[in-house]
Order: structure tokens, then sequence, then C-alpha cells
């Protein structure tokens, strides 16, 4: 038995999850494809991403400032995310020139994105940080700090439970802005709904793994579920706590199946996860003797 007086199978399971799952690259919504280099992209539903580019550009339009602050936007937003280095040096200069522009909050957003992307999570926090400090509404910045900080999460850190308090705070405070939001006139019907449940399947994906780090595994149980719901690519790692969380719960027939589900996907545990549906069909079949 571990510490915590989990399986010790269980909890390696989590120290994996710690250590290999959580520096995927990220974009504005969740799906699933291989991690590994910045064009790789776990939270990437296509739709949402557009829904969500669509609203930014269209509100932008409206309101045509200065050529020169449009230039210095247009060519850091269009620098594709693979090439961070060339992103960051753009927006980092763009915020100078322009520190309280009305695109500030869109570099912002792409600028955390970039770092994130660079594998630098203390610069992400920084911008993440300033960005809501800034502009505490941001639905996206708020989904996706929530959904990063349980991700790089190891419970020795400094302030670790406050850590954590606050990305529960920043995923709920999401959803909640969600539930609110308007459709702009300016988007149809169809990108205001792909925007808001791609934001919402990263909001509860983040408050699952939250509720995993603190061992409350119903809880993790039920806002993997909600985040994974309606996914036509669902998230591996999504899957595979849920597939942990399950058969902490003894639902080992659900484990199996969220395992299973986790070893169709290509990627790093896409080996353990197999592993991992074995041993809960055990499990079940030995829970019927």
């Amino acid at each position: 038995m571990s510490q915590y007086g989990l399986p010790l199978r269980i909890c390696c399971a989590a120290g994996f999850i710690a250590a290999g799952l959580f520096l995927p690259s990220i974009s504005n919504a969740q799906g699933t494809t291989p991690a590994g280099n910045p064009s790789d992209n776990p939270l990437a539903r296509s739709d949402s991403i557009r829904a969500s580019e669509e609203i930014e550009e269209s509100h932008l339009r409206q309101t045509l400032g200065d050529p020169k602050e449009e230039a210095a936007y247009q060519a850091f937003h269009k620098t594709k995310d693979q090439d961070a280095a060339k992103k960051i040096k753009l927006g980092n200069a763009f915020l100078i020139k322009y520190p309280s522009d009305r695109y500030s909050e869109a570099v912002y957003e792409e600028l955390a994105q970039a770092y994130y992307n660079s594998r630098d999570l203390p610069s992400f926090y920084t911008y993440s940080d300033k960005a809501l400090s800034l502009f505490p509404d941001d639905v996206h910045l708020l989904a996706l700090s929530g959904w990063v900080i349980p991700r790089a999460f190891t419970p020795d850190e400094p302030d670790a439970d406050k850590k954590l308090d606050k990305a529960e705070s920043q995923e709920k405070h999401a959803l909640d802005l969600v539930s609110k939001m308007q459709k702009p006139a300016s988007i149809t019907d169809e990108q205001f709904a792909q925007f808001k449940a791609g934001e919402s399947a990263v909001a509860h994906s983040g408050l699952g793994v939250v509720y995993f780090r603190r061992e409350e595994y119903d809880k993790s149980a039920k806002e993997l579920e909600a985040a994974l719901a309606s996914e036509a690519n669902p998230d591996q790692t999504d899957l595979m706590v849920l597939g942990v969380d399950l058969e902490n719960l003894s639902r080992f027939k659900e484990a199996a199946d969220a395992f299973n589900r986790c070893a169709q996907i290509p990627g790093g545990v896409q080996d353990r996860c197999n592993e991992y549906a074995a041993e809960a069909a055990k499990r079940l079949t030995e829970a019927k003797k």
C-alpha cells in the first residue's frame, strides 16, 4: 500500500501521469493527438478553435485602429504556434509598444500558450496571471490556467494545496461565465455553441484533475465524464485518469472501458492503458466470484 492508503499500482499511475503526460502542447479546447512536439495538440478541438478565432477577429474588425498597430498584431497573430520563439518575441514587442491596446487580451492569450508550448511553465504562469489581473473574466485564460496547474502539479512544491485551490476557482469561474455568455451578433449559433462546449470541456477536465490530485475520486470522475461526454476525439490523459478514478471507486467495468478507450489512442500512455484495462477486467472477474 502507498502512503495514502492506495494500491501501489494506482499510486504509481498517478506518478506516471505527473511525470509524463502533463506537458502537451495546448490550444483553445479539448481533443487529442499524440503529444511530443508543439504541432501535436491534446487540446485541439478544431471547431472550437475556429469559433474562438472567429469571435475574436469579428469583434476586432468592428473597431479598426492604427494601421501600424494592426500590422504588428497581425504579424504576431499569424506566426505559427510551431515557431514559438518568434511568436514570443513579436508578442512581447507588441505589449511593450501597445501596453493597453484593444488587442492586448488576445496577445496575452496567445503568448501564454506560446510559452506553454515551449515548455516554459514559469513564463506561462507569469503571463497568464498578468493577463487575468487585467482581464479577470477571460474565459479562455481561466480555463487554460486551471487546466495546466493540476497537470504540472507536484505535491511537494511550495503552496501546493493553494495552487489546486486556485485552479479549482479558475475553472468554476470559467464555467459560470460560459453559462452566462451572450452570443455576439457577428457569429452563428453553431460557432457560439462550439466555443462554449470547447471551453466548458477544458474547464471540466481541469476540475477533474484537481479532484484527482486531492484523491476525491467520485468528484473527479463526474468532472471528467462531463469533459468527455461530447468528445469525438477524447483526451488520452482524461481517459486514463478517469479509469484510475473508477477503479478506486470499485467500478471495474467502467474503469476497463475507460482504459480501453485510452489504449485506442496513439500516445505516451497507450501501452500503460492496455495493461490497466486488463487488470481492471481481472478485478471485475474477481469481484463477481
